[in-house]
């Protein structure tokens, strides 16, 4: 355990030299670790898994795409690829990583298979903190812990792939074996976790909600749309608005940011984008803190909550999210992308 300054705010923080991989190994040598899912986290933990030596074994509906993408990953049916309630079943710690929509529906025959001494691991608390919407109380003889990537599923296998890992929070939401916290520490590390942070499942499930809703995902692509269109009406091509909106700042200035922070970004920008960056700021963020205020509330209260699962119980939701997508595929400003990618020097040499 290391102490790290954060701006002032003293965290603890768990690193692989402080929990090394062969002490997660040994933790976990007479664990079977059922990955429940193989859709967005399952795949990339289930094979960092197994890469770093870990029994794994994974859990799907059988006959879908994802049966068949766990096929292609080399876990072999009636060996390490079961249905999902044999998994969980034949597991030790029990990675549940079904959607949230997907963890309400399959909860109670997974609940079934829990055995005293189990542990039942999340990557998001959100069905545990809603759990009078979602239903999923787990039983009182099995620990309950969280390890939270802080990226997709596809960046936790890209990272471990590159050697760089990724950040995770984790969490102890019930303590029956006296081990919960060993295991949860083995099972961050050996999924590729460069470091670890604590957290609770609710300030983790109201942190990811918001930060998804936020910056991460819908206030980026809000503010990228509002940005392009603003230049297209003022006579810009389509080229040129989108490389001052997306491309510059995916190539170039958000990767100054992650080397050395946002101060270092503007020192390495020119006066003039220095000195209308400094200017502009401010204002943008006294103009949408109202909106994160009430971001914040609706998924505090659980609206978003209701929202999501709702929305994922309808018939046809696969459908209509897909229309929702091609909406966004469609749109001139990422056709413009595509073009805009298509003409990169590694896409150019294909």
């Amino acid at each position: 355990m290391a102490i790290i300054d954060f701006g002032g705010v003293e965290e603890e923080v768990i690193t692989s030299e402080e929990f090394p991989l062969q002490k997660a190994q040994e933790v976990l040598a007479h664990e079977t670790v059922a990955v429940l899912g193989y859709g967005v986290q399952g795949p990339g933990q289930a094979l960092n898994l197994r890469d770093n030596g870990i029994n794994v074994i994974v859990g799907q509906r059988e006959g879908g795409k994802s049966w068949q993408r766990a096929v292609d990953d080399g876990f072999v049916p009636g060996e390490t690829l079961f249905p999902l309630t044999e998994a969980a079943t034949r597991g030790t710690i029990i990675q549940f990583l079904l959607s949230d929509a997907g963890q309400m529906e399959t909860w109670p025959q997974i609940k079934s298979c829990l055995a005293p001494g189990d542990a039942l691991y999340f990557s998001h608390g959100f069905s545990i903190v809603f759990s009078d919407r979602t239903g999923v109380v787990p039983p009182s003889d099995v620990d309950v812990i969280l390890v939270a990537p802080k990226g997709s599923g596809r960046t936790v296998r890209t990272n471990f792939l590159e050697g760089s890992g990724i950040n995770s929070s984790f969490a102890i939401h019930q303590d029956f074996t006296g081990r919960a916290r060993q295991r949860t520490l083995a099972t961050g590390i050996a999924i590729g976790s460069g470091y670890l942070f604590p957290t609770t499942f609710e300030k983790e499930v109201l942190s990811d909600l918001t930060g998804e809703r936020g910056v991460l995902m819908g206030c980026l692509a809000g503010v990228m749309e509002a940005q392009y269109n603003l230049l297209r009406k003022h006579g810009h091509s389509p080229s040129e608005a989108f490389n001052e909106t997306v491309e510059e700042l995916t190539q170039s200035l958000i990767r100054l940011v992650a080397q050395n922070g946002m101060d270092w970004m503007f020192s390495n920008c020119s006066t003039t984008a220095q000195r209308g960056a400094l200017d502009w700021a401010p204002k943008f963020r006294d103009a949408v803190a109202p909106v994160f205020d009430d971001l914040y509330q609706r998924v505090e209260s659980g609206q978003e909550t209701q929202r999501v699962l709702d929305a994922n119980r309808a018939p046809d939701y696969r459908d209509k999210l897909q229309r929702e997508l091609d909406v966004i595929k469609n749109s001139e400003m990422w056709r413009a992308g595509a073009a805009v990618r298509s003409l990169r020097p590694e896409n150019r040499s294909r």
